[in-house]
């Protein structure tokens, strides 16, 4: 068993065979109930939220009874319609506390070398799915060499999506496929474990400040940074004329613009990644990173407008679904990450 994640605050998770794919168990006060794991469908114990009984089951949500072996029933709350029980409460407040663990901040000697000195290995993830079927996808693992962005490392395999798509909570949708790949590495190749990770969608640029990017980051404890294709509208940012006169200032290579919110947090920044194309990536800290070290770093992986290690894993990916599907069925992104 490989156990992955922080010590500060107890944010792991415990990875063993696919078949065997532990639970996660999220610290609330309460009586205990049944609940499924975080990033799967098995039923374990773990303490109920305060004032709510709902559990999220494989199909759909579920109320719960303390006690152990207590069979769910429907949930009986007004307004509990969406597929994660008590949605509202249980998983923004999860990643309430696995954001405590972000740190937003260069934390290794690599990062603060104008060249990246010391910088050997680049890791991309993503996850393609098959298209007309959301439940079937493939998990792709790269690992690039640095400077000379070569692959040395790829993994690519099958995996059944089983939890629903909700906006905001991408990553408990698809990170155990993310976590599990670097797992894999691990046990197969230690010595290529990447020492950042560039993730296909967001990280502090989130309506909880907790993207999938920072997800993987905290539960991997490696670097990680969120590089995004579209613009996720949260505190006030807005994809109107302001922000398109803003990307058409954009004139060369390397220029970048922030993401400032309402708030007055810089969120991410707008960066035209290469010459051949004036679309844009969306950058944000991811963990372990600071956010002119993560553009720095992307615009350095890049030969295309999409950064190598993550153009590479989608590639793989499609690629792996078209020969094991023995035919070529389209495949699909998954889903805007959020």
């Amino acid at each position: 068993m490989l156990v992955l994640g922080s010590p500060r605050t107890g944010a792991a998770l415990c990875l063993l065979p696919p078949q065997r794919l532990g639970s996660h168990i999220s610290p609330f006060q309460g009586r205990w109930m049944r609940v499924p794991a975080t990033y799967g469908t098995t039923w374990t114990e773990a303490p109920a939220p305060t004032g709510c009984a709902d559990v999220l089951g494989a199909h759909g949500p579920y109320r719960g009874t303390a006690g152990h072996g207590s069979a769910p029933g429907p949930c009986e709350h007004e307004g509990h319609g969406t597929p994660f029980h008590c949605g509202r409460i249980v998983l923004p407040r999860e990643q309430t506390r696995l954001k405590a663990d972000v740190i937003e901040a260069d934390t290794e000697e690599w990062q603060k070398e104008p060249g990246f000195a010391g910088l050997q290995r680049v890791g991309g993830v993503d996850l393609s799915y098959v298209k007309g079927d959301d439940t079937s996808a493939c998990a792709s693992l790269v690992v690039l060499s640095y400077p000379d962005l070569k692959v040395l490392y790829e993994d690519c395999w099958m995996v059944a999506v089983t939890a629903p798509y909700i906006a905001g909570f991408l990553a408990f949708r698809e990170v155990r496929f993310l976590v599990e790949a670097i797992q894999r590495l691990q046990q197969r190749k230690p010595g290529l474990r990447p020492q950042v990770l560039l993730v296909d969608g967001n990280g502090l640029l989130h309506p909880r400040g907790f993207g999938v990017a920072c997800h993987l980051g905290v539960l991997t404890d490696l670097p990680c940074i969120g590089v995004a294709k579209n613009l996720l509208e949260v505190d006030g940012l807005a994809r109107d004329e302001l922000h398109k006169e803003q990307i058409l200032s954009l004139k060369t290579e390397g220029d970048a613009f922030p993401l400032t919110g309402t708030s007055g947090n810089v969120l991410g920044m707008v960066l035209r990644s290469c010459r051949i194309s004036t679309k844009p990536v969306y950058v944000s800290v991811g963990h372990r990173v600071s956010l002119e070290t993560a553009v720095r770093l992307v615009k350095a992986c890049c030969k295309y407008r999409i950064p190598e290690p993550i153009r590479q894993a989608d590639i793989r990916s499609r690629r792996y679904i078209q020969k094991h599907l023995h035919s070529s069925p389209e495949v699909t992104p998954s889903a805007p990450k959020r």
